[in-house]
């Protein structure tokens, strides 16, 4: 099987149509179209149903990229070892975290740690479902949940506690809450329903201290722990929200500082075959280093009384 051409159907397999995988190979589409044939010719047997729409893969072209997908994943793997310095960490570096903590706390971070490193060359990849670690969608997932794929290295990094959040220019119109009881006649925004939320127990701002009466009805329901922290901040209501951004700078306020909503932990993942990779080691290291600097702490412990 030549291997050229075996590269090409992965790259077509992936984007769906001759045009867009030339474009990411530098081909022409007519070259693309040339190769797939060619190796469709040599193995006698179809890889693609071609019709307007794109292409799909046949039976037997789907067992092929499954193969494909899988060397190619093992051989980015093996390049990215081979490139690493035993001296200095070097080499690509591709991060996954979440919407909002990749863009409220964790992208802020990021030139210092280029700084320290600039022979890494990091890709962040902000994504609120979770890419696959195990076929190299991603080197390192920061996860708001215990990761279930297998033969995955987890280490805990810190424990979000969520608050309540509102903009000045919304308690100027609307007033301070004094109580739990008092967000009954508050505009709460909370978690959309439609898709899976990134935390369990996310909307328990509905329930707060309303001593088991009906739930309140929010505002706006949002999908997106990033969109709900902008509409607080734009001033349209109330929300709970996870405590990884600065309040001096995000120009929302904490209210209710009694009420305390869920302990979400956040992990650490990477594959078993990058754990002596050093790239990620001096990553996890900055990260830990930075929570403990940036008054994110690895608990949140009750105030005392």
């Amino acid at each position: 099987m030549d291997w050229d051409k075996l590269r090409v159907f992965h790259a077509v397999a992936e984007a769906g149509s001759f045009t867009h995988a030339g474009e990411s190979l530098n081909l022409s589409q007519s070259a693309v179209s040339r190769q797939i044939s060619a190796l469709e010719e040599s193995l006698n047997t179809p890889l693609f149903h071609r019709h307007a729409r794109g292409l799909i893969l046949t039976e037997q072209g789907d067992l092929l990229f499954r193969t494909a997908r899988d060397i190619f994943s093992k051989l980015a793997m093996t390049e990215a070892r081979l490139s690493e310095s035993r001296e200095r960490p070097q080499g690509p570096l591709k991060v996954t975290t979440t919407v909002a903590f990749g863009t409220l706390w964790l992208t802020r971070h990021m030139r210092e740690f280029l700084d320290l490193y600039p022979e890494i060359q990091v890709t962040m990849l902000l994504d609120d479902g979770e890419l696959d670690l195990a076929m190299r969608q991603a080197d390192v997932a920061i996860r708001m949940t215990p990761p279930r794929q297998p033969d995955l290295v987890q280490r805990h990094l810190l424990d979000l506690r969520y608050h309540i959040y509102a903009a000045p220019s919304y308690l100027e119109k609307f007033g301070t809450p004094k109580s739990p009881d008092e967000l009954d006649k508050h505009r709460l925004i909370v978690y959309g329903e439609d898709l899976r939320p990134p935390v369990g127990n996310v909307n328990w701002l509905l329930n707060a201290g309303n001593d088991g009466d009906a739930p309140r009805q929010p505002v706006l329901k949002i999908n997106n722990i990033y969109g709900i922290f902008l509409a607080v901040q734009s001033g349209l209501g109330i929300a709970a929200l996870p405590n990884y951004f600065s309040e001096d700078t995000a120009g929302v306020k904490r209210i209710l500082a009694d009420l305390r909503g869920p302990i979400v932990q956040a992990y650490f993942v990477y594959p078993e075959e990058l754990r002596h990779s050093k790239r990620i080691a001096v990553f996890r290291d900055f990260l830990l280093k930075k929570i403990a600097e940036k008054g994110l702490p690895l608990t949140d412990p009750l105030p005392k009384v």
